[in-house]
């Protein structure tokens, strides 16, 4: 066995058998071993020691859906404030989105950029998706080539003029070229069309309702349609990123079932909350695809329960308060996207335990799904001898409330704020380094570049 240099206790250790007592060995960055309480007399007492007690040790989460900003909008976010507060949160891995950040990450130069942008500021692991616009196939498999986990596409537009929105002729080569690395296409599906509500927010642009008619359902079901189709066509991975409309639900199921490599997440606000509780001028739940009515979401949560949707994850897209637009109230002019990066787990598990899930099925669906599906399983993902001491200590149980003071991301404006949650992270290990203890970030820089296929 390689040297021990930390020895982690719990009555409570989420392994891939179960929930067991016992301790978890640790030698520098990696797993050594898990032994039982009946070992613990055969660990040196000069082995450094953390007694958990009765908090759930777990992997670390993984959340492969982050808009970080950086570089060109760190004022709205950066990699210091969105990896701390992820740390917070339990996630000790992330992969970071190709926009909003200025240049957005289409090219190797641009990445580049976003490299140069990261170095001494992740305090968690940080990988990285790349960008398909109308005019960059040429470049993708430069990306590719570089490392990223990934590229990512928008049917409608994204919000900044620097990532066009692509159409099925560029997905189709993007699609082929991916095939070639084995990795996936995200695509963000709305199609918009022809809306005979439209014109409700124009009349009434503080009110949530006219907002959630101005989005319909009827733009996801057709891009999730349209997706498949080339998902069949081409045998590429298609990943659909943040499903908000259940009525995608039949043709993905019926896309599984064919074999087709289709992915599909889902995100937690379009679990927790419900446009029926959305008051008006309240913007700063407003997000693209919108959140839904209670019975859509309600659908959401059998899909996971079944399996359909594969895994969940932020979809973390923050902005300042005056681009949220709070003082106005206005949802058409308000930037759309969720603030939530550190609420991942608690916001989930309020509401999953409610439904019957456990903590195991939890941290399946943000750590081990997510894990295997960046093909990252090897060694993420588990508590499990030789895999990254990539740890979380939280308690299932304990409720508290979010407020400014314990959010760590840059501006403290997020729909979760003085809400009541459930399952409080309490300790953080990033490659065996404790990172975060009892809402105070210990260690900066633990984190480390995560690259596709090395």
């Amino acid at each position: 066995m390689p040297p021990i240099t930390l020895q982690l206790k719990s009555t409570q250790i989420l392994t891939p058998e179960g929930i067991r007592p016992g301790a978890v060995l640790l030698s520098g960055d990696k797993i050594a071993d898990l032994i039982s309480p009946e070992e613990f007399e055969e660990v040196s007492d000069s082995i450094p020691t953390e007694d958990l007690g009765n908090l759930l040790l777990s992997p670390g989460l993984i959340d492969c859906h982050v808009h970080i900003n950086e570089p060109g909008r760190t004022l709205w976010e950066g990699f210091d404030t969105a990896t701390k507060a992820a740390a917070a949160g339990g996630i000790t891995s992330l992969i970071e989105m190709p926009l909003n950040a200025s240049p957005v990450t289409t090219n190797s130069r641009n990445f580049n950029f976003k490299l140069k942008a990261a170095t001494g500021k992740i305090h968690v692991n940080c990988g990285f998706w790349g960008g398909v616009v109308p005019d960059n196939l040429s470049a993708l498999e430069g990306l590719l080539e570089q490392g990223v986990f990934g590229l990512k596409a928008f049917l409608t537009h994204s919000g900044i003029d620097e990532f066009p929105n692509t159409d099925e002729k560029h997905l189709r080569e993007a699609l082929r070229i991916l095939h070639k690395f084995d990795e996936p296409l995200l695509v963000h599906c709305e199609l918009d069309g022809p809306n005979p509500d439209a014109h409700l927010l124009l009349e009434n642009p503080q009110s949530y309702k006219a907002y959630l008619k101005s989005r319909p359902k009827e733009w996801e079901n057709k891009a999730i349609e349209m997706v498949i189709k080339l998902c069949r066509e081409t045998g590429g991975k298609v990943h659909i990123v943040h499903l908000s409309s259940a009525e995608g639900l039949p043709m993905i199921r019926a896309a599984k079932a064919e074999g087709l490599p289709l992915t599909v997440e889902t995100c937690p606000h379009y679990l927790f909350f419900n446009a029926e509780d959305i008051p008006d001028g309240q913007t700063a739940y407003k997000c693209a695809p919108p959140i839904r009515e209670r019975a859509n979401n309600d659908l959401l949560w059998e899909a996971l329960k079944d399996g359909t949707l594969d895994f969940i994850a932020s979809d973390h897209s923050p902005a300042p308060p005056e681009i949220k637009e709070l003082e106005s109230g206005d949802f058409s002019k308000a930037w759309g996207g969720i603030a939530g990066l550190q609420f991942l787990l608690p916001s989930l598990w309020t509401e999953a335990v409610k439904r019957g899930f456990t903590p195991e099925r939890i941290v399946e669906l943000l750590s081990s799904k997510v894990a295997s599906f960046l093909q990252l399983d090897k060694h993420k993902g588990k508590i499990k001898k030789g895999y990254d001491a990539d740890l979380f200590a939280w308690n299932p149980e304990k409720e508290f409330e979010v407020t400014p003071e314990s959010i760590f991301h840059r501006h403290k404006m997020t729909p979760y704020s003085g809400r009541m949650l459930t399952g409080k992270v309490e300790k953080t290990y990033v490659g065996g380094v404790k990172v975060f203890d009892s809402g105070r970030i210990l260690h900066l820089g633990a984190g480390k570049v995560l690259l596709a296929r090395s």
